[in-house]
């Protein structure tokens, strides 16, 4: 094995992450955007949500963003057909999260961070009953494209009443990092140099000392 080799199946392994990881398609276009409306008026979107859809999409630039999640759990949610009596906030959750993570995974975006709280908001302004929150998370989307076309699909509208029943109040806002040191293509990117490193020393460097 010839050590170009190694190092080019290096290089192809990062370019084939970062073309997947990264949106080349750029903003949504006009066709987009009616499409995604046409598609959240079926689902019985109301007009307000109607209208702060189409302005995300409008105002659209192609990068990549952080969705920031605050939760604040049911302690008695109500009895829903799929997850029955005695369920538990978080299985309610889990039950609305089935079709989203698989969903999220096939468009590049995840979770980036998931915990819960360990005291009341140290700084509210301007804001009532924004003390008390049970859970915090991070979710980070390949592009504004790939949350509509999540969000518009029919079995993400089916579940959102779990999702409702499970929490007494949340709030999500979309984020565009402005610095990122978490980046999944730099934390890739020096995983496989240090991977490519070791095998060309284990590999290449070991043959050279047993040739000489």
């Amino acid at each position: 094995m010839k050590r170009a080799y190694l190092w080019a199946f290096v290089v192809l392994l990062y370019g084939s992450f970062v073309s997947w990881y990264t949106n080349f398609d750029g903003p949504l276009a006009e066709h987009e955007i009616r499409k995604f409306l046409k598609q959240a008026q079926a689902n019985g979107s109301s007009v307000q949500s109607l209208e702060a859809l189409e302005q995300f999409m409008r105002t659209d630039n192609g990068d990549d963003f952080v969705m920031i999640n605050l939760l604040d759990l049911n302690k008695s949610p109500p009895v829903l057909p799929d997850t029955g009596a005695n369920a538990e906030a978080m299985q309610l959750l889990d039950h609305y999260m089935e079709h989203m993570y698989p969903a999220q995974f096939k468009r590049a975006s995840h979770p980036v961070f998931y915990g819960q709280a360990v005291g009341q908001a140290m700084d509210v302004v301007g804001i009532e009953g924004a003390d008390q929150w049970g859970r915090g998370a991070l979710f980070r989307y390949r592009s504004r494209r790939d949350i509509v076309a999540i969000a518009t699909n029919p079995a993400f509208s089916e579940r959102h009443d779990y999702k409702i029943a499970a929490l007494t109040k949340s709030v999500a806002v979309p984020v565009e990092p402005i610095i990122n040191l978490g980046d999944a293509r730099i934390v890739v990117a020096l995983v496989l140099f240090s991977i490519g490193s070791l095998l060309d020393m284990l590999i290449f460097r070991r043959r050279h000392s047993v040739l000489r």
